[in-house]
This record gives C-alpha cells, sequence and structure tokens, in this order.
C-alpha cells in the first residue's frame, strides 16, 4: 500500500499541522510507514542549522522514513507573511516547477502513508497567477480539508470543497478541528458540515489542552485509506 494526500485549510491557523501530524501519527500506530513535505514554509526561525518551521518539524518528527529537514522544507522563508510575498523578497522564484520537484522526491520514496501540506488556504498565491492548489493539481493528489470550526466555517468549508472539486480532484475526506469553542450552536454546525460536504468526515477534534500528535490521533481515523 502506497497513499498520499495533499492537506488543506479553510484558512490559515484552523490547524492543518496538528491534524497532518495526528494523522501521521496514527498511521504509524497502524504499522504503516510515513513521510511528510512541508514544501513552503514562512514564519520560521534562523537556528544553527539554518531556516526552521515549527510546523515542518512536527511533521518531521511524525515520519518513519529518515528524511533531512531541508527534503521536508525546501523553501524556508523568515518573515511570517504569505509565502510568495516572503519569496519575493528573499528573490525566489515561487513558483510549482520549484516546489513539485522537492515533493515528487519524497513521493517518489513511497511511503504507505505520505501528507503534503499546504500553506494557509487552498487559493494561496505562488508567483505570477500561479497558486498553490496549483501543486495539488500538478501531482493530482487527492485533497483531505481542515475545516476550522468557528463562525464563518461552513460557508469557508464548502466553497473549498466546490473549488478542489472543480479543479478536478478528489476531496478524500475532511477533518473538524474545533478552534473556537465558544462557537454558537457548535453541535448544529456540525451536523451541517456531515450533510454538505461531499467526503467523509475523518474525525472531530476538540480543543484540546495538549494537542499533541498522539493526542489528537485518538480523535481520528484512517477507515478512508480502505474505502
Amino acid at each position: 500500500m502506497s497513499a498520499a494526500f495533499f492537506v488543506t485549510g479553510t484558512d490559515t491557523e484552523v490547524g492543518k499541522t496538528t491534524v497532518a501530524a495526528g494523522l501521521l501519527h496514527a498511521a504509524r500506530l497502524a504499522g504503516l510507514s510515513t513521510a511528510a513535505a512541508k514544501p513552503v514554509a514562512s514564519g520560521c526561525v534562523l537556528t544553527t542549522d539554518g531556516l526552521r518551521n515549527d510546523d515542518a518539524l512536527a511533521l518531521l518528527s511524525q515520519c518513519t522514513l529518515a528524511l533531512r529537514y531541508e527534503e521536508v522544507n525546501p523553501h524556508a522563508f523568515e518573515p511570517a507573511i504569505a509565502p510568495h510575498l516572503a519569496a519575493r523578497e528573499a528573490g525566489v522564484l515561487l513558483d510549482v516547477a520549484a516546489l513539485q520537484g522537492p515533493v515528487q522526491a519524497i513521493l517518489d520514496k513511497r511511503a504507505d502513508f505520505t501528507l503534503v501540506e499546504g500553506a494557509g488556504g487552498w487559493r494561496v498565491p505562488l508567483a505570477g497567477q500561479a497558486t498553490l492548489s496549483d501543486l495539488a493539481i500538478a501531482l493530482q493528489l487527492p485533497v483531505i480539508l481542515v475545516v476550522g470550526v468557528r463562525l464563518g466555517c461552513i460557508n469557508h468549508a464548502l466553497l473549498t470543497a466546490e473549488a478542489i472539486l472543480r479543479d478536478g480532484l478528489t476531496l478524500a475526506g475532511w477533518v473538524a478541528n474545533v478552534v473556537d469553542p465558544q462557537t454558537s450552536r457548535l453541535e448544529d454546525n456540525l451536523a451541517t458540515l456531515a450533510e454538505r460536504l461531499p467526503a467523509p468526515c475523518l474525525g472531530y477534534i476538540p480543543r484540546l489542552t495538549e494537542a499533541t500528535p498522539a493526542a489528537v490521533s485518538s480523535y481520528l481515523n484512517l477507515d478512508f485509506l480502505h474505502g
């Protein structure tokens, strides 16, 4: 078995990495080999080893394959701004070709379960008129959508799902991640998402005190891998 997915979100700061690391951890518990890629990340910290991004490090920690940081996160930028702006300031051409090669190298390792995490939402800009969704299209990866549950999430989720399907990709599943536990009519919102999103729900993650990969994995299921 070798399965790979592109992880996107309804917005930035909705828990894509939290969910991705949890899925990777669940796969490890199921005895699967794991790999991941975070092709572009901004908001990195300069260390003695170079620029490092917390999200990319979290993904790397859940990979059973021996991967170098630079393989997982080939494009790292220090400013915590939109990736295309950070790349422009650094004099880097951030187009689909620049991202596709390194990600394909990860995919070619043929781990049982591989996740490629995007940045922000589905239409995050790259150079020119390209967007990060063009990378998922070029790789022809099915998509896992992380829905940041808060006021307005239904509209964001449905529009994102619509765009994914219109782009010719498969929506493999979605995860409800509660970012605002005070959301009014929380259960009703979750029920509406389940009724209207054209894919199975892979899990519902409440607001956790410590959202470690192990803790998050207990709220997720990998049944979609067999269906």
